[in-house]
């Protein structure tokens, strides 16, 4: 389509034409960011040693440091928990699917932690069945080889 030099009464119009320009480059440059789901523990610990506000804080943790390797973090267990009970069984069901639904707009699957815990080992089995590549990182963020 192109960018036209003149408004739109036809007359030229130099500053918008190259404000134009210059948007339209920026857009251009603009970098693939990949969509990274991350899997990392919600609920607290049986023993005790981790609760959910710690996870929570662990999550949007990770997901800073995707922000840092230039992608876009995905992870359900920060955003549904505001509006579903994790309690309730069928709404526990329904906040997992919809995870898998939003599973299927990434490009990876990022695992923290050592303690995998059931709904993880939902995420990574779907992942895996889907050939969606899995990297798995330490607690502090180091990859792990």
């Amino acid at each position: 389509m192109g960018i036209n030099k003149y408004n739109s009464e036809g007359y030229y119009d130099p500053t918008a034409y190259e404000a134009m320009l210059n948007i339209e480059k920026e857009v251009k440059a603009s970098v693939f960011r990949p969509m990274v789901f991350i899997c990392s523990p919600y609920a607290g610990s049986k023993d005790g040693t981790l609760n959910t506000e710690q996870n929570v804080s662990r999550a949007q943790r990770y997901s800073r440091f995707a922000v840092s390797r230039g992608c876009i973090p995905f992870a359900p267990h920060l955003l549904f928990p505001q509006f579903m009970d994790d309690d309730d069984p069928k709404e526990r069901a329904n906040a997992i699917f919809f995870g898998m639904v939003f599973m299927s707009k990434c490009q990876e699957l990022w695992v923290f932690g050592r303690n995998i815990t059931r709904g993880m080992a939902v995420e990574i089995e779907k992942a895996k069945h889907r050939g969606l590549p899995i990297r798995y990182f330490t607690d502090s963020c180091e990859e792990v080889k």
